[in-house]
């Protein structure tokens, strides 16, 4: 092999090591999206879901306190916004909607829920088959920032779809600006498609409702 040979492997070899460094530092530096899970209740008709009403939600944050009006507008910013784009009309409370939306927001090591009083007419919702998705996000993640979005079905005071929102807190409250900025994309997944409730009716019949804790 000639010298113009060697230097030529040499350059290719050297070209190859640093796009593979630059990616691999790129990796490094991009923000890591938010794991997200949904849950939905697979006997309902989604496509008689027309309205929809905001009614805030709750935060249980241990860190820095944020802009009290921060998450709840921003939540209700992302989920209006999905739920237009998907044929609903927004309306009062009290105009009698098809769905309530509310959010809870942890800062902690496990999804904590609020108390069932917080919730009033509208329940808490963490036993029955709810429970099963409900502990898998919490027992499988170490992560610290969690955000839940639920759609209930007015109607009938039952959770219809439930979205989980997980991420690590690397710094400071900083960090639910790029949580509430993929609120999209969780709702992607509404309403569900046919293979989503089949799979959805499977998974409910392998594991059989939880009650309540007592």
């Amino acid at each position: 092999m000639n010298q113009i040979q060697k230097a030529g492997n040499h350059s290719q070899l050297y070209n190859a090591a640093a796009a593979a460094f630059f990616l691999f530092t790129l990796i490094l530096s991009s923000p890591a999206r938010a794991k997200m899970g949904v849950d939905f209740d697979p006997n309902l008709d989604f496509s008689k879901f027309k309205t929809f009403a905001y009614i805030g939600g709750a935060n249980m944050l241990e860190f820095r306190q944020l802009n009290p009006n921060y998450i709840t507008d921003r939540v209700h910013s992302g989920v209006s916004q999905a739920l237009i784009q998907r044929g609903l009309k927004e309306v009062k409370p009290e105009e009698q909607p098809d769905l309530v939306v509310r959010y809870w927001a942890n800062s902690q090591s496990q999804i904590v829920s609020p108390s069932a009083g917080t919730w009033g007419q509208f329940g808490q919702y963490v036993s029955d088959y709810w429970a099963y998705t409900y502990d898998l996000m919490r027992s499988e993640s170490a992560l610290d920032a969690s955000l839940v979005i639920d759609l209930i079905d007015a109607k009938r005071k039952d959770l219809a779809w439930r979205l989980y929102m997980e991420q690590k807190i690397v710094d400071d409250d900083s960090i639910w600006n790029k949580v509430l900025n993929e609120i999209s994309k969780g709702f992607e997944s509404y309403p569900p498609s046919k293979k989503q409730i089949e799979e959805k009716r499977k998974e409910r019949a392998e594991h059989p409702p939880k009650p309540a804790a007592q």
